[in-house]
């Protein structure tokens, strides 16, 4: 949620901070801060900082008026957890001399907190990060070096971390440590970096190492020393990032959502290009221990949040039908918490685009606690967490996705759950060679039937601006279309914050019904499926109340158009995929809506990109 970035080096790093931090706006935040160690002409070091709420802009402009500049620092963008949004609250905090840069949520800080006031410290605000730079500076006064202090304090810590902190008593390095949260070390020539996101300094590097849960590292100018959780000193692998400067910036387009809703054609082309190349879906596009993992699976539990929920909800229908396994699909955050009950032949899958969802993290750990050890990962991020603790891994190639309304993210999940539903069919012996190639050839034409989908968003920007003006829309679905409606409904309030509900369309008169007059636009999901004469009555039960409906369907669906229903048709039906292709006039729609309404489309109020604390 937060981003961290930092530097040192023989230049300035200063603009390095500032660059990395505006690289990371994407993931949400409400303030900026960054801490530099400047030396005096005595050879002297001190903490410099400043920090503002609001936009990266404000905090570069306030470092710039007071000339920064300086080959040591430490930069952050906060998303409130613990304290308003003010400057006091805002990072990097100093504690005598130590300044950090915290993600993530300790547990344990008001525990800390009283300790610390005990042994002299004042509090100036109202963070569980403060805690954190009190108990290193408390430790490096006993004696410790900065590492050795870090190493100390994080020991007395309960909960999820990502820290950068440099000490004025060693101007020579900055340390970094991880605990739940994601945390790279980026190798320079010369020069070295810390982030929370490669994307904070590929303008400097492209070698990273991902530190792993419970790592420690001393970074200086001339090199990197990683230690593991037991304070030993280890090797973690360099990796080369792929992640391109061009997929961070905006091209042609007015926000990174756009852009991203039309990347979806090559994104899913990339992710099925593995399919393609096989001519079917053996079992290792899951990698090389899929064929063992997968041979006895009887049942599929899916975990995930938010959007990836919805995916995973859409995959149900799939897996039941297509492969005949039963499937159950939860919130990762409640799964965590209840009895649930453990069967070593279920596949466990997550689902999740950064591959650092906390929830859905900790939802793995225990279902892994449990016996489960079938575990698959679905993530667009190599090397990051929940891939490295699963057994098996399938990326979703989508591409770096800045926008935080998650668009062509959710399609390529779609398109991997498709695909380990043949997989998994194929398995079962519920796939013969006829229906593999059918599926295939749909896969194959589904980037077209994509784009033929974008070409509508003249159409639904005509019917954004009906929505503009309205305060809550319902949306419905039936069968597999009715996560689809789910996903529209999600889209809607988090970017335009037009309240908006979903429901199965058969559920209307259970209630929701109630709700429906000339002010509440009713948006529906209605391929020419099985089930579209059962969503055309209860079309029917939404017009009989005067309800104005706005209806997607496909060519093949026959709807007739009056005053109050206005129909959007995709050029031709495609069978089994359809609900990826119904994904995209719902974000078309959200998107323009939130244009009309004038809200922030790439960086909505109170959200975060990647959520990595509970």
């Amino acid at each position: 949620m937060c981003g961290i970035v930092g530097a040192i080096a023989d230049r300035d790093v200063v603009p390095v901070l500032v660059e990395g931090l505006k690289r990371l706006e994407y993931r949400g935040y409400d303030s900026a801060g960054i801490a530099v160690l400047s030396v005096n002409d005595a050879g002297v070091a001190d903490v410099r900082r400043v920090r503002r709420t609001g936009r990266v802009a404000e905090m570069e402009a306030a470092a710039q008026a007071d000339g920064f500049h300086a080959g040591i620092g430490i930069g952050h963008t906060r998303w409130a957890t613990h304290g308003g949004v003010t400057e006091a609250n805002a990072h990097p905090h100093v504690s005598h001399g130590v300044a950090l840069v915290h993600n993530g949520i300790i547990e344990n800080h008001e525990e800390q907190r009283e300790r610390l006031r005990g042994l002299g410290y004042q509090f100036e605000s109202q963070t569980d990060t403060e805690v954190i730079a009190h108990l290193i500076h408390h430790h490096l006064a006993s004696g410790l070096d900065l590492l050795g202090a870090l190493q100390r304090a994080v020991k007395e810590l309960t909960g999820a971390y990502a820290l950068a902190v440099v000490s004025r008593k060693e101007p020579g390095k900055l340390v970094c440590a991880r605990m739940g949260c994601p945390l790279l070390v980026g190798l320079g020539d010369g020069e070295n970096f810390v982030a929370s996101d490669v994307s904070a300094i590929i303008q400097a590097t492209r070698r990273v190492i991902f530190l792993e849960e419970g790592d420690t590292a001393e970074v200086a100018r001339d090199g990197v020393r990683v230690y593991g959780a037991d304070n030993a000193p280890v090797e973690r692998e360099v990796h080369v990032s792929d992640v391109s400067l061009a997929s961070l910036e905006l091209g042609p387009y007015r926000h990174f959502m756009q852009k991203e809703i039309h990347e979806q054609p090559r994104a899913v082309a990339d992710t099925i290009e593995a399919v393609i190349d096989a001519g079917g879906f053996p079992a290792h596009l899951f990698g090389a221990a899929a064929p063992d993992v997968l041979a006895d699976v009887e049942s599929v539990q899916i975990l995930a949040c938010g959007t990836s929920y919805y995916a995973g909800l859409t995959a149900r229908y799939w897996i039941e039908a297509i492969a005949g396994l039963p499937c159950s699909v939860e919130i990762a955050s409640e799964y965590r918490y209840r009895a649930a009950v453990a069967n070593p032949k279920q596949l466990i899958v997550t689902i999740s685009q950064s591959g650092e969802t906390l929830d859905t993290m900790e939802a793995l750990k225990y279902a892994k606690s449990l016996g489960q050890a079938k575990t698959l990962s679905i993530c667009n991020v190599p090397e990051s967490a929940i891939p490295r603790a699963s057994k098996l891994v399938y990326y979703t190639r989508a591409g770096a996705e800045i926008g935080v309304a998650s668009t062509k993210a959710f399609t390529t999940q779609l398109v991997a759950l498709f695909t380990l539903t043949c997989t998994l069919a194929k398995l079962q012996g519920r796939l013969n060679d006829e229906q593999e190639a059918g599926h295939v050839d749909a896969l194959r034409q589904l980037p077209g039937s994509i784009q033929h989908a974008l070409n509508l968003e003249p159409q639904v920007q005509v019917w954004s601006e009906r929505f503009a003006p309205k305060q809550h829309a319902l949306f419905l679905g039936r069968g597999v279309h009715y996560p689809i409606a789910l996903e529209g409904a999600l889209k809607l309030k988090e970017i335009s914050y037009i309240h908006a509900e979903a429901y199965p369309a058969g559920e209307l008169k259970h209630g929701p019904l109630a709700l429906v007059d000339e002010a509440m636009p009713v948006v529906v999901i209605a391929p020419n499926d099985a089930l579209l004469e059962k969503v055309k009555s209860n079309i029917q039960e939404v017009r009989a109340r005067g309800g104005e409906m706005f209806v997607f369907a496909d060519a093949d669906s026959h709807f007739g158009e009056s005053e109050q229903v206005h129909v959007i048709r995709t050029p031709r039906h495609v069978g089994v995929l359809s609900p990826i292709v119904h994904a995209i006039p719902v974000q078309l729609l959200a998107y323009h809506a939130a244009l009309a309404r004038g809200t922030d489309v790439d960086k909505p109020r109170n959200l975060a990109k990647s959520v990595t604390v509970e």
